[in-house]
């Protein structure tokens, strides 16, 4: 079965649930046509690989299939596939070989005796919000936010681009509000540094 686009128009809830629950197969497929290229989207973003983000949204929609008896309406259909997708695709993330990363020290603030930042960043031409809204900073951004180490690029995408808050981000991540607060702001500073030669003001 062909992916929908993210765009593929999404039946209504209540009665896809209620059609999915009592057994139907056709709202399985008409589920997973409406919601699969939504949820691929997600998945490359924490992959940042076809075949892996592919196979996540697979595992997903099944475990989503196997367990839609239990699922009591507490958020919407298409919120409760993206927590499934995530985890789906962060277990995938654990699992696979690391590699090396680049320590997240180096693109931090430094201070010096005096508590001054030393080498504080230039002002940006654009604003963060324009940044984002144009098309060809919005790939800058994107391979910025891949180089970024791993613990750090998740919640950052978790935070910042799924819109997760920082309890249900915690969850997913098996750690505390607290650390996660902590990467958080880390992982902007750093974002910040790898972004600064692209958009420094008057050299854009």
């Amino acid at each position: 079965m062909a992916p929908a686009g993210p765009s593929a128009t999404i039946p209504d809830e209540t009665t896809l649930l209620a059609r999915m629950q009592a057994g139907d197969d056709d709202a399985f497929e008409a589920c997973a046509r409406a919601y699969c290229g939504r949820l691929l989207v997600v998945a490359r973003r924490i992959l940042q690989n076809e075949e892996d983000a592919r196979d996540a949204v697979q595992d997903a929609l099944l475990s989503a299939f196997k367990g839609i008896a239990g699922f009591q309406g507490q958020s919407r259909l298409g919120t409760w596939l993206h927590r499934i997708v995530v985890n789906a695709a962060l277990g995938r993330l654990r699992s696979r070989r690391r590699h090396p990363e680049r320590s997240i020290e180096e693109l931090l603030p430094h201070f010096g005796e005096d508590e001054h930042q030393i080498d504080p960043p230039t002002p940006w031409k654009a604003t963060s919000e324009r940044i984002v809204q144009q098309q060809e900073s919005c790939e800058v951004v994107r391979r910025c936010v891949s180089q970024l180490p791993e613990i750090y690029r998740t919640v950052l995408l978790l935070r910042d681009i799924e819109e997760l808050d920082t309890e249900e981000t915690a969850r997913i991540l098996d750690t505390s509000p607290g650390v996660v607060k902590t990467r958080l702001h880390r992982a902007r500073q750093a974002l910040r540094s790898l972004l600064d030669p692209y958009f420094r003001e008057g050299e854009v």
